[in-house]
């Protein structure tokens, strides 16, 4: 199957997922739901831009399997290796306009939450981005509402309140604490099976 078949609502939904957790899947399937998107990508980054030398990030490989761990079988999430087999450094604006070049029919939504959405206007060819797809910015109950320079076109998708960190999940796999509930149990395998996190300082 292509990226996006003809006229498909597809959602991105761009991240180190550095582990993925429930609060990236509760945010995918409640966008998913709100926006009747056909399908929701969880786009794995190969380099992230915002994260780049500030900490040790997982390979690429690792964080993909965790991602497709994640979504299993659950109906319309898919993880994507998209900007890992582009390489190099990963920005939405390239991720976007390659699904445009895909399947130029397809609806795109950028999915993020509002703290990277504050930040919009610092990202790598931001003017891109807002021609090729409207911004979903998931908000959590009793949050203070985001708001976009005029002339954007977004939606507003509130999500339950999930205090879920991947900084802490990190931790706690270092310190052995529990980590059930808080990531999907194919992600747990994974990250045992792969030895993720087990000897690193998490910051």
């Amino acid at each position: 199957m292509s990226a996006a078949a003809s006229g498909e609502r597809l959602g991105v939904f761009g991240g180190t997922f550095d582990p993925p957790h429930v609060g990236h899947l509760v945010t995918a399937v409640n966008a998913r739901h709100e926006l009747r998107l056909d399908r929701v990508l969880l786009v794995v980054n190969n380099r992230p831009w915002q994260k780049v030398g500030t900490r040790e990030i997982s390979s690429a490989e690792d964080r993909l399997a965790m991602v497709e761990a994640a979504v299993g079988d659950v109906e319309g999430l898919e993880a994507s290796r998209l900007e890992i087999d582009r390489g190099g450094v990963s920005y939405t604006a390239d991720t976007l306009t390659r699904l445009r070049a895909e399947e130029p029919g397809v609806e795109l939504s950028v999915i993020l939450g509002s703290d990277a959405a504050a930040g919009l206007p610092t990202w790598e060819r931001v003017e891109e981005v807002r021609s090729l797809a409207t911004i979903v910015v998931v908000e959590r109950p009793g949050s203070e509402e985001c708001r976009l320079p005029d002339g954007w076109s977004w939606v507003r998708v509130e999500v339950p309140r999930l205090e879920v960190s991947s900084t802490d999940l990190r931790a706690r796999v270092a310190d052995g604490r529990p980590l059930d509930y808080l990531l999907p149990p194919g992600v747990i395998e994974t990250i045992e099976r792969r030895g993720l996190y087990r000897e690193r300082v998490a910051t």
